[in-house]
């Protein structure tokens, strides 16, 4: 019953994504400040449904719901919904929205559609090692995609201020400064949280098999992605690379990560291909 009422809570979840996804095409094309309002709340009691309902599965299984792919990717689009909110608060991005509405309603829509197979139960996947990596990472990741979508932003804004005919989203993005801000503000977080959620897992790792490094798929991708972005700020901390240059290679790095998040487990498996099963 717990688990029947956590799937539920998902979908109506799932709902205010697209409604909020549908609402921000609008105010993309009317520019209504209401419709934006209106779509920011749906994706808002989104998340809390959302969070309301993994609360439930977990409580159910005694676990974090990370335990098939369906679970990873329905924590995956809570740890997105739960970082844009946050963005959105602290810089008040209005079109980021957008872009989050549009991850969160496709996320979730593979969640719901593919077969959500009950792993056996694991007393591996507990404790507090496992709880903080796992956290860690999900949140780490959705910030670095946030940036990506601020970098996505950037690039568009870009392109209609060197045309000649600025376009369709000149007067509907902010400055280019104000985009490259919010992509590194992104970038820093998502870095420090992503850094975190590393050294966890090592340490996680040392407690369940011996070893700190494994030489696992997931962990050569992982760190691949951490030097990404590691490059990245070094860069611009000491060779001035903004604007464009960072948002191609945040555009990079994110790609990377989602390849970390599926492609790894799915085509090249590894100690972590049992949770996309």
């Amino acid at each position: 019953m717990a688990i029947q009422t956590g799937n539920t809570l998902l979908q109506i979840a799932f709902l205010f994504y697209v409604s909020s996804l549908a609402g921000y095409l609008l105010f993309l094309v009317r520019q209504k400040e209401q419709i934006q309002k209106i779509s920011f709340y749906l994706i808002a009691i989104g998340v809390g449904v959302h969070f309301a309902g993994i609360a439930v599965l977990g409580v159910a299984i005694r676990s974090l719901p990370v335990q098939n792919l369906v679970q990873n990717l329905s924590m995956a689009a809570l740890a997105f919904g739960v970082m844009f909110l946050y963005v959105r608060y602290k810089f008040n991005l209005k079109m980021l929205g957008l872009f989050t509405a549009m991850i969160l309603s496709v996320t979730m829509l593979a969640a719901l559609l593919l077969p959500d197979t009950q792993a056996p139960p694991n007393e591996a996947l507990k404790g507090i090692w496992f709880y903080c990596h796992i956290i860690l990472i999900f949140a780490g990741d959705a910030t670095l995609g946030l940036a990506c979508g601020a970098g996505i932003l950037y690039l568009l804004q870009e392109k209609g201020i060197k045309d000649r005919n600025p376009g369709f989203f000149f007067k509907r993005l902010p400055s280019l400064d104000f985009l490259d801000t919010v992509s590194h503000a992104c970038i820093t977080t998502g870095f420090f949280l992503l850094t975190l959620g590393l050294v966890t897992g090592f340490v996680y790792a040392k407690v369940l098999w011996g070893k700190f490094w494994s030489w696992d798929f997931k962990e050569l991708f992982s760190m691949g992605a951490w030097l990404v972005y590691a490059v990245l700020l070094h860069l611009r901390l000491y060779a001035g690379w903004r604007g464009r240059k960072s948002a191609i290679m945040t555009i990079v790095g994110f790609g990377i990560i989602v390849f970390t998040f599926l492609g790894v487990n799915l085509v090249l498996g590894g100690h972590h291909q049992e949770f996309t099963k």
